[in-house]
């Protein structure tokens, strides 16, 4: 094939692959192919690959479904119908890539996701836990955040699915309905970035972020944007003060429910007289679960000093101590010190890293509860621990995000 971007293929699908996309074979290769099911024969478009490259030579393509010749008793009409699979592939917006599956089999093809990487990077006989439901319902509405894109014709939307193309919709149902009705309300908008953010209190904030903004120059350098607004979440009664473009959880119960499961993990694990701690902390919300375990010495690690400043703040009665670092440098300077306790791993979707799992290793501390929002990184950072004699107790997955590909999943590792 000389021009795979103009082909259409026939393809039967036959698994899930990390990242929402659904795999298929053609005359040897690997498809990545979206839109489709496990099961399924679809008909999908080949993506051009980017200026420059050989689509012939490459082990594998990417393709966009267009029709379904054989479906699976598991497709559903989308529950975005703006992003259904009867529109254009370049039409579709992107966020909701497994909103044409029943919600209990998104699930089961979750767990395959977190088996397949356990399988891969983890080691032998690691098994993966049922992905849990967080709420009941059709899985919409639960979206306290959402980002929004301003073309230079002041059209308003999401981007459309792998592209950075606005797509303007007449819908948002995976959003908070007071977020849903505020991005509707929309119009006249300068090219840009817009964030809606319901925390708490249930009033939406609209952020700007105009793409021709400059900082103003002064006699010495840039000045400063001001800073943004401090807003409010609350977990067990606790308030959690955080920035409005800072991180926070985006499904409302999200906070809560993995808070939980930390504490439930590390119950047992949290001995007053030792040192716990907090890595990726953000605001302090595990510091917080350390500390209601019992810890009376805690530390905190979050490289964002806007964060940092607001966990010593929300953490103010407890014992804690709020440190502005980068986790590797923080654990690469630390010497000395009484005797670790429990830590927590909340890292970015990149995962720890063997640096920083080797770190955590010299720590030497009693038992490691590890937050993870991508399962490949979990598993590579599981198979490292487990190659330095740590032992994966427990794992317990829970499907924060319905209609996407995303889930989180925590492990308790002891030696």
């Amino acid at each position: 094939m000389t021009s795979p971007d103009a082909d259409l293929l026939d393809l039967d699908i036959t698994g899930i692959a990390h990242g929402g996309t659904f795999v298929a074979r053609h005359e040897g290769r690997v498809v990545f192919v979206s839109d489709a099911i496990p099961g399924e024969r679809v008909r999908a478009r080949l993506i051009a690959p980017g200026e420059g490259a050989d689509a012939s030579t490459r082990s594998f393509w990417r393709a966009e479904t267009v029709e379904v010749l054989d479906a699976s008793e598991h497709r559903r009409p989308h529950l975005w119908a703006e992003a259904d699979v009867t529109r254009d592939p370049a039409d579709r917006p992107g966020g909701a890539d497994l909103g044409h599956i029943d919600l209990d089999h998104q699930r089961v093809l979750k767990r395959q996701v977190l088996t397949e990487a356990l399988d891969r990077f983890a080691g032998a006989g690691l098994e993966a836990p049922e992905i849990e439901a967080v709420e009941s319902g059709d899985g919409s509405g639960w979206r306290t955040r959402v980002t929004l894109h301003v073309d230079d014709a002041g059209q308003v939307g999401p981007y459309a699915a792998r592209s950075h193309r606005v797509i303007p919709v007449t819908s948002h149902p995976l959003a908070r309905p007071a977020i849903a009705e505020a991005a509707l309300s929309l119009h006249g908008e300068a090219p840009g970035r817009i964030e809606l953010v319901e925390p708490a209190d249930g009033t939406v904030r609209v952020i700007r972020r105009d793409a021709t903004e400059r900082p103003a120059k002064v006699a010495r350098g840039f000045r400063r944007r001001p800073a943004p607004e401090v807003i409010h979440e609350v977990v067990n009664d606790r308030r959690f003060a955080v920035d409005s473009t800072g991180f926070w959880q985006v499904h409302p119960r999200a906070a809560s429910v993995l808070d939980a499961a930390v504490y439930g993990l590390l119950d047992g694990h949290v001995d007053e007289r030792a040192t716990h701690f907090d890595l990726y902390g953000g605001v302090g919300l595990f510091a917080a679960t350390l500390a209601d375990l019992g810890g009376t010495d805690i530390v905190t690690v979050e490289s964002s000093a806007r964060a940092t400043q607001h966990a010593a703040e929300n953490l103010a009665p407890l014992a804690v101590n709020a440190v502005t670092a980068r986790v590797d440098r923080f654990l690469a300077t630390r010497t000395g010190g009484g005797r670790s306790g429990a830590v927590i791993l909340d890292p970015p979707r990149a995962g720890a890293g063997r640096q920083v799992v080797e770190a955590v290793h010299a720590l030497a501390p009693e038992a490691i509860a590890y937050v993870a929002c991508d399962p490949v990184a979990l598993a590579r950072d599981l198979g490292t621990f487990r190659g330095l004699g740590w032992n994966v107790d427990r794992l317990r997955g829970f499907d924060l995000f319905p209609h996407s590909h995303h889930f989180e999943v925590v492990a308790l590792l002891t030696r």
